[in-house]
Parts: structure tokens; C-alpha cells; sequence
């Protein structure tokens, strides 16, 4: 198994200088959560969400990415299914600012300079850390005093690409983030009214959207020169 491992590696790694393409780009869309607030849909985007991406393109099926995502989210009762959460009537807003790092595997080959691959679906396994506001104290009625956290997510996510035509691609995604946390909608078991839902279940976000990518490099195409 530990052979099959740095084969997978090294296979991922393995390229020449010259064969190094890049891609830098931004991506705007979507963004939803998933907890014990409002709406039970695991995809339903209802703020705006934008950021950056760079990808190093190591071969025609891996890309190793890098992104940086600044996202509303918010949740309201108000639009459950659940006829108890939706008599609750508790919403929530908050603001997330993501760095991600990971992995992009291509389905099929993907070669900017061959127009029969120019186009594949692709899978995202990467590793994200977050910034969002907490409550720390109840200073009156409804009345709170907020402070910031960072913590770790587990992203993952599906896409399909295609050549726009020059240098530009362009990209639709989804990507799920898995949070270790239960706090983003602003839970605290230490205060009684923000205490609510299930303790043991911790908090998802969704990012939803397209990107919009230039590829730079030499040479431009993914395979070895002559």
C-alpha cells in the first residue's frame, strides 16, 4: 500500500520546467449553510460569495490550487420545511474568509492546445482554514459582544471546465465545506438564547459558482516539447 502511495506521488509531481502551465483568476457565485438554521437544502445559494484562484498545472490530468473566497452567509427560519424550525424563527448572518489549498483531478486529459481536450469534468479534494464572528458574551437582550475565529474545514467538490477561446477557461463548481465547528450561525451553549439545534452536529457552508481563469506558461500545452 506504501508503494502504491508515493507511485501516486510521484505520478502527480512528475514533470519537466518546460511544462508548467498556470492559471490566475477570479470566480464570483453563491454561497448557503447547512445547520440548525433555516432551510434544509444542501444546495441552495442565497448570498453572493467572490474570490481569487491559482492553479499549477502539473500534468493534463492534476492541478495542484490555491484560493482565497470572501462569503456572506445566512439563514433564516423563515425558509424551512421543517414547520418546527420554521415557527422558531431565529436567523442569522455572518461573513467567512477562506484560504484553501488542494487538489484538482481532471476526469479526462486536459490540453489547452488539443481542442479534443478542452473540456472535463474534474473532482476538488483540498484543505481550507476560515475566519468568521462568534459571540463571546450576552451584554443584553438580544444584545452581544462579538469576537473573531479561525478554524479548519474539509472541502470537497465537483466541476466541469472548458476552453473560452485565447488563453481564458471558464469553470462552474460547487464545493462543500465540512466545518469542525458549531458555531457559524452563532450557537453557544454558555447562553441560553442562542442555545438551540443539535449540539452534536457541526455546521457546513456551501460555495457555489463560476470561474473565469487565464493560463500563461511555456509552452502552452501540457505535453513534454521535442
Amino acid at each position: 500500500m506504501k508503494k502504491i502511495i508515493i507511485f501516486f506521488i510521484l505520478s502527480c509531481i512528475t514533470i519537466t520546467s518546460k511544462a508548467q502551465l498556470y492559471e490566475a483568476g477570479i470566480f464570483v457565485g453563491g454561497s448557503n449553510y447547512i445547520g440548525d438554521i433555516g432551510s434544509e437544502y444542501y444546495i441552495k445559494p442565497n448570498s453572493l460569495m467572490g474570490g481569487v484562484i491559482f492553479k499549477w498545472n502539473s500534468n493534463s490530468r492534476v492541478a495542484f490550487r490555491g484560493t482565497f473566497t470572501y462569503a456572506q452567509i445566512k439563514a433564516d427560519d423563515k425558509d424551512a420545511t421543517n414547520r418546527a424550525r420554521y415557527y422558531r424563527g431565529i436567523g442569522f448572518t455572518n461573513t467567512i474568509k477562506e484560504l484553501a489549498v488542494g487538489l484538482e483531478f481532471n476526469y479526462f486529459e486536459y490540453d489547452l492546445s488539443d481542442f479534443r481536450k478542452t473540456h472535463t469534468p474534474y473532482i476538488l479534494l483540498e484543505l481550507a482554514a476560515f475566519n468568521y464572528s462568534i459571540v463571546t458574551k450576552e451584554t443584553g437582550v438580544e444584545q452581544y459582544e462579538y469576537s473573531s475565529n479561525t478554524s479548519f474545514a474539509i472541502p470537497f467538490g465537483l466541476g466541469y471546465k472548458t476552453k473560452l477561446g485565447g488563453g481564458f477557461a471558464i469553470a462552474a463548481e460547487v464545493r462543500a465545506r465540512y466545518t469542525f465547528v458549531n458555531d457559524i450561525d452563532y450557537n453557544n451553549n454558555n447562553i441560553n438564547s442562542l442555545t438551540f439545534g443539535n449540539p452534536n452536529s457541526n455546521d457546513w457552508y456551501v460555495l457555489s459558482g463560476i470561474s473565469l481563469v487565464y493560463t500563461f506558461g511555456r509552452p502552452p500545452c501540457y505535453v513534454t516539447p521535442y
